[in-house]
């Protein structure tokens, strides 16, 4: 097209044309000076550091709610084996934002009718948010029992919220098929407003 200056034309910057394609024609040489000084300043390293820095800054907004959102997450791990006679091994999470109070857990290993064999419990005036707890109070050995036998271990666990309200879950599981056995036991979860 004669009326349009070409491409190389705007490279090379030749002779403004005359009249009314003037004011188009300095349009396009500054378009072009402005691609030819982004080209200099948009690198692909620049382009890879600030996609980084986005992912960044989503990630930590996406997960804040772990930190700072007030919920709760109690879990109790029972680790169940077969040494010589019956071994049990409790942990006790808070995954929790926020701490819990007035914590009891008990675990006792029953047989089938429900009789209680031995029993352990935990009595915590309180337990931090993101912390755990195992230990001597959560172990237990049992001898003088046969491992032929399938038996019953029942958890309590009873806890107060951030908000003050009481939580008590039971969970009932029966062992003796195996001689090794885990249980990850979820009390609800409960996050704020929503209760």
């Amino acid at each position: 097209m004669a009326g349009h200056p070409s491409e190389r034309s705007l490279r090379e910057g030749g002779s403004p044309p005359e009249g009314d394609d003037l004011e188009a024609w300095e349009a396009a040489q500054e378009a072009a000076k402005l691609l030819s000084t982004l080209r200099k300043e948009i690198t692909p390293a620049r382009v890879a550091m600030a996609g980084a820095v986005v992912f960044l800054l989503l990630t930590m907004a996406l997960s804040g709610w772990y930190w700072l959102l007030p919920r709760d997450a109690v879990t109790v791990e029972t680790h169940y084996m077969q040494r010589g006679g019956h071994l049990m091994m409790t942990e006790l999470h808070n995954d929790g934002s926020r701490s819990i109070t007035d914590v009891l857990v008990e675990v006792s290993f029953q047989t089938q009718e429900g009789e209680v064999i031995n029993s352990m419990s935990l009595d915590l005036m309180e337990m931090k948010a993101h912390s755990s707890i195992s230990g001597d109070e959560l172990e237990m050995m049992i001898i003088g029992y046969t491992v032929w036998d399938s038996y019953l271990i029942v958890i309590d666990l009873e806890y107060r919220d951030y908000s003050g309200s009481l939580h008590e879950t039971t969970w009932t599981h029966e062992v003796g098929y195996w001689s090794q056995e885990m249980f990850k036991d979820k009390a609800q979860r409960h996050v704020w407003p929503v209760h």
